[in-house]
């Protein structure tokens, strides 16, 4: 676009305020610019031009622009002071306005590469407009999802669902944001928290708190007693989709769309991948994260443990001398980065040291079927027995050699066939791919 046909256009709306549009047509170092996008990481390339339905050189390029037009807007920032209203790119990204309280300034921001529009309004002015209103946030009505200074139309917009215009027009009235400042703009949003699930991480349930096992396909696993199921959770919101408590200590909560499962747990500071869920052995080392008391580490003391609480007696817990507090309840236990459970209780405290016990992670994922969220490639599978049905009834399809099955506890004295043998249980445990009878003889003896 040529300044004559900028002079054209600033002279025609006058009448209604200076507007100029100034074009951010490629300077003489174009090529260079161009050449500092193209080392843009290929991911945000390719992200741009999936969302903005753009080619990926067309990314290139609109980064190019917008980088100019960030230059522009900064230095006419600080060169406008209490003049300056704000700035905005069009929907391409290649045009550049600067919104001004004072029409003297337009040769300023023209000379800056950018577009002068007048308006009545400083940017500082709409912001203490919004101040107002967000220090009456605790008073917003329910129907009004949020509120934002708008650059573009110059005034401060207030959102409003569906029957709720009045009540957010006299809200907002009660701030003391002056009505012609306000523009009321119905709106359908719901907003909520769209979270990271990370176990050690808080989340609410009801008047309670406690902690994130371990990520999986759809949502988290953590203690039965943080929630009996249909229970709705906060912070990542979902609701739990099965839970036992007593007998067992386990739950799994299936969140809502747009909370992000991680293959993480929280170490505070910093996380830990997680790999697998493979069982660490007797005495073994292993660490437990919590929202109340974070880090904490110890070894693996006994194995099928039996603790009653009085709410009854939990079975097949591990028990260990790691330390845990009230709200760390449901967190990750970890050795290396294999999963190993859920925090259900225990004993003392971490000041002065105490007794904890888990809920081993693989019966979770074989009762509910569901997949351990892992770094490095897709969920570990929990693949089980499969049963069919003959003429004669329900049959069950196990492994190669019998009844030995992979993601099955087997507690003591219990028995199973495999390569035409039957054996023992010697050591409780959680059975896993490549721990077949024969190949584990401290697991297991010939019967």
């Amino acid at each position: 676009m040529n300044r004559k046909i900028l002079a054209a256009t600033a002279a025609a709306i006058t009448g209604a305020g200076l507007l100029t549009a100034i074009a951010l047509t490629p300077s003489a170092n174009a090529g260079q610019e161009a050449a500092s996008a193209d080392q843009t990481q290929s991911d945000v390339l390719a992200a741009m031009a999936r969302d903005l339905k753009i080619s990926p050189e067309q990314a290139k390029l609109r980064l190019a622009s917008e980088q100019r037009a960030a230059v522009a807007d900064s230095t006419l920032k600080r060169q406008l002071g209490t003049s300056y209203a704000g700035s905005w790119l069009d929907s391409s990204g290649t045009t550049l306005t600067v919104a001004v309280t004072d029409a003297a300034q337009a040769d300023l921001v023209r000379a800056a590469g950018a577009t002068p529009k007048t308006v009545a309004r400083s940017a500082a002015d709409l912001d203490a407009a919004k101040l107002r209103l967000d220090a009456k946030s605790t008073k917003a009505p329910k129907t009004v999802p949020g509120w934002y200074t708008d650059i573009v139309t110059n005034s401060v917009v207030v959102l409003a669902n569906a029957g709720g215009e009045a009540a957010a027009k006299s809200w907002a009235a009660e701030s003391g944001v002056r009505a012609d400042l306000l523009r009321i703009e119905a709106s359908t949003e719901q907003p909520r928290a769209l979270i990271d699930i990370i176990g050690g991480n808080a989340y609410t349930f009801g008047s309670g708190r406690c902690s994130i096992g371990f990520a999986v396909d759809g949502g988290f696993v953590t203690a039965g007693h943080c929630g009996t199921t249909g229970t709705r959770t906060s912070n990542p919101s979902g609701s739990v989709a099965g839970s036992s408590f007593p007998g067992n200590d386990y739950a799994w909560v299936r969140a809502d769309a747009g909370n992000t499962p991680r293959a993480l747990v929280n170490r505070y500071p910093g996380t830990v991948p997680v790999a697998g869920s493979t069982e660490a052995a007797l005495n073994s080392s292993v660490c437990r994260s919590g929202s109340t008391t974070g880090w904490h580490c110890g070894t693996i003391l006994q194995k099928n443990a039996s603790v009653t609480y009085p709410e009854g007696t939990i079975t097949g817990l591990t028990r260990t001398n790691a330390c845990a507090e009230p709200g760390d309840s449901g967190g990750s236990w970890i050795s290396g980065d294999q999963a190993q459970g859920v925090t259900s209780g225990g004993s003392g405290n971490c000041t002065s040291g105490g007794t904890t016990y888990f809920q081993p992670i693989s019966e979770i994922l074989s009762v509910y079927n569901l997949r351990l969220t892992v770094s490095g490639g897709g969920p570990t599978s929990t693949t089980r027995p499969t049963t069919t049905t003959t003429p004669t009834g329900p049959t069950t399809s196990n492994p190669p050699g019998g009844t030995w099955a992979p993601y099955t506890y087997y507690g003591s004295g219990a028995t199973a066939t495999y390569g035409g043998s039957n054996y023992r249980v010697i050591q409780p445990h959680t059975s896993m791919p490549g721990w077949e009878p024969p190949n584990v003889p401290a697991l297991w003896e010939l019967a």
